[in-house]
């Protein structure tokens, strides 16, 4: 029986495991999927023994303060694949964890996956060649990403990217409107403000305080919040009491929310990617702490946050990081995509720009060789 040992510390990569596990079980169904996701995971047949929830954090300050957890967690993974004994272990992005356990999966002769690596395009390309040596197999999600691991000298593929197979409604246009409750003839912005209690407390309080100030000029617009599943309600409840407008809170049938909408609000992240795909156009938002920023400043190569904007090769969507994070600018930059042929044009910018992530079926090639690696090993 095949072992696979996974590993997805966000709900992002609890998505991309989960559809992972779906296309390994749908070619043998005898597999055994299991390590560390959420509630996508467990749904799509994976054993969910430790769960992200727990462990979700970002930002290298961040990162830092929580090492004693994550280092007692990296402890636990060594023992569960010492008892189990996988035949693969497959990395799910969430790189500064898993490289480390990427180690010891390696020193106990474990053949390592990495599915989504580390951004070495954008920053620290020298884990490039970290991964290089650890990798028995490594799948790029981006053209230009898997250039940089070949030279690395990393036995790598571009599978193409799997939110092309993931980010599909469910719902037809009309129950997706239903859903989030949208009236003929009032726009919806959507708030998306992450999936982390640091980016729910630093960047949803300032959305809010954007919401008069789009009212006051277009005070037909509805507001909606999509939750996320690592996200307690209680925590965004006493957030959003503080707001002067009504928001509507909606968990559950994320693509359908956002292609019922008009315009976002969203934490930078997979999110924009997600919104970009299903033809929202979205305002990023980005704050971290100042050390975080200053050591980002020196150390990204590329010249934006938005992976929208990096596909397209320049800002199609508005990016407000840190002091440019304000509610005016938020406000401003949401009005202008109400206008219909503003939307319009930026809605054709990003087609564009998401056709460069390949062609469908990037999930279904990379459970294939998720599968041929587990067979390799001996």
């Amino acid at each position: 029986m095949t072992k696979v040992f996974i590993s997805a510390g966000e709900a992002s990569g609890d998505l991309h495991a989960a559809a992972l596990t779906r296309a390994i079980l749908q070619r043998d169904p005898t597999v055994q999927v299991f390590g560390m996701g959420g509630d996508a995971l467990a749904a799509a047949g994976g054993e969910v023994v430790f769960n992200y929830k727990d462990y979700s954090v970002m930002g290298f300050v961040e990162v830092l303060q929580s090492l004693p957890r994550l280092f007692g967690l990296k402890k636990a993974f060594r023992r569960l694949m010492e008892e189990r004994k996988p035949d693969v272990f497959v990395t799910v992005d969430y790189p500064d964890f898993n490289m480390r356990v990427a180690k010891e999966a390696k020193a106990l002769g474990i053949p390592v996956f990495f599915y989504i690596p580390p951004s070495a395009w954008a920053w620290r390309r020298g884990r490039a060649k970290d991964v290089a040596r650890l990798a028995t197999k490594v799948a790029c999600i981006y053209p230009f990403a898997a250039q940089v691991y070949q030279e690395a000298g990393a036995n790598v593929e571009f599978v193409g990217n799997p939110l092309v197979d993931i980010v599909q409604p469910t719902l037809s246009p009309q129950e997706g409107e239903a859903f989030i409750g949208k009236r003929p003839g009032h726009p919806v912005v959507l708030l998306l403000p992450g999936s982390r209690v640091k980016e729910i407390t630093g960047v949803l309080p300032v959305m809010l305080q954007a919401l008069p100030k789009i009212r006051e000029r277009r005070p037909e617009v509805d507001f909606v919040l999509q939750k996320a599943p690592s996200i307690e309600r209680e925590l965004l409840q006493s957030i959003l009491a503080s707001s002067a407008v009504p928001v509507k809170v909606v968990e559950g049938c994320g693509y359908d929310v956002m292609a019922a909408s008009d315009a976002a609000l969203a934490t930078s992240g997979t999110v924009t990617l997600e919104a970009a795909l299903c033809g929202l156009p979205s305002v990023i938002c980005y704050t971290a702490s100042p050390l975080s920023m200053w050591i980002a400043k020196h150390m990204v190569y590329v010249k934006y946050i938005g992976l929208p904007n990096i596909l397209a090769g320049r800002e199609i969507l508005p990016e407000l990081i840190q002091e440019k994070m304000t509610p005016d600018h938020m406000a401003a930059s949401i009005l202008h995509f109400l206008e219909p042929e503003a939307a319009s044009a930026v809605r054709e910018e990003m087609r564009q720009a998401v056709a460069k992530l390949g062609q469908p079926g990037a999930v279904d090639r990379t459970a294939e060789l998720i599968l041929e690696t587990a067979k390799e090993n001996p």
